[in-house]
């Protein structure tokens, strides 16, 4: 059985972009969700092997911080010609300074010098870990991915991250030239097309009522 969430919860992130994407989720279902970075939370070292794993890593803190639920998510690219890199350091690759076009420009470099140049050479998925946890350490695990080609150049300056080198299977358009709705809206605003759509409704299916 599947434990409920309602109430006032800490979204456990210091990254702009996915804090508005979780709280647009979210938002139909009536939760009111403070960020880790506005409560002053410290971003816990993220020592996890998988996506999962690091995201249980910070929803747990940010529960155990506060006493409040906590909502985390770990997500990234991962490139099958660079052996799945980035990966799980997708967030480490853009540096501190989050330099994701830097990030962007050493994936076309490993790429070009394994002669990854045709789609076929090219395919990548983005996948999303979210776990909700709570202070007497429960959590609920749940996963999204969507597949793709990494394109060159960029296209796009929607979204955050590497949505601009993304380009979904089925689609035209990159994720960084989608708008919100059409990236990551769910129905009836979209069709819950990004990887953290997809994992969030498996959680809303699970663990949420709509307000």
């Amino acid at each position: 059985m599947n434990r409920q969430l309602d109430g006032r919860i800490v979204i456990a992130t210091h990254n702009p972009g996915k804090l508005a994407e979780m709280r647009e989720l979210l938002e139909p279902y009536g939760i009111t969700a403070d960020s880790a970075s506005a409560l002053g939370l410290a971003e816990p070292e993220e020592t996890g092997k998988t996506f999962a794993a690091n995201a249980r890593i910070k929803a747990l803190a940010a529960a155990k911080a506060t006493g409040l639920p906590a909502f985390a998510d770990d997500s990234g690219l991962v490139v099958e010609a660079l052996g799945g890199e980035p990966g799980i350091y997708s967030a480490r690759w853009a540096g501190p300074d989050k330099d994701f076009r830097g990030a962007m420009n050493r994936i076309q470099t490993l790429l070009i010098e394994r002669n990854a140049r045709t789609p076929e050479q090219r395919r990548a998925h983005f996948i999303a870990a979210l776990c909700l946890a709570w202070p007497d350490g429960h959590v609920e695990d749940f996963e999204g991915r969507v597949d793709g080609v990494a394109v060159w150049p960029p296209r796009g300056t929607q979204g955050f991250g590497y949505d601009p080198l993304f380009l979904p299977d089925g689609f035209n358009r990159t994720f960084g030239e989608m708008d919100a709705d059409e990236k990551h809206g769910l129905p009836p605003r979209g069709k819950g097309l990004s990887h953290r759509a997809r994992a969030f409704v498996k959680l809303a299916q699970a663990c949420l009522r709509r307000g």
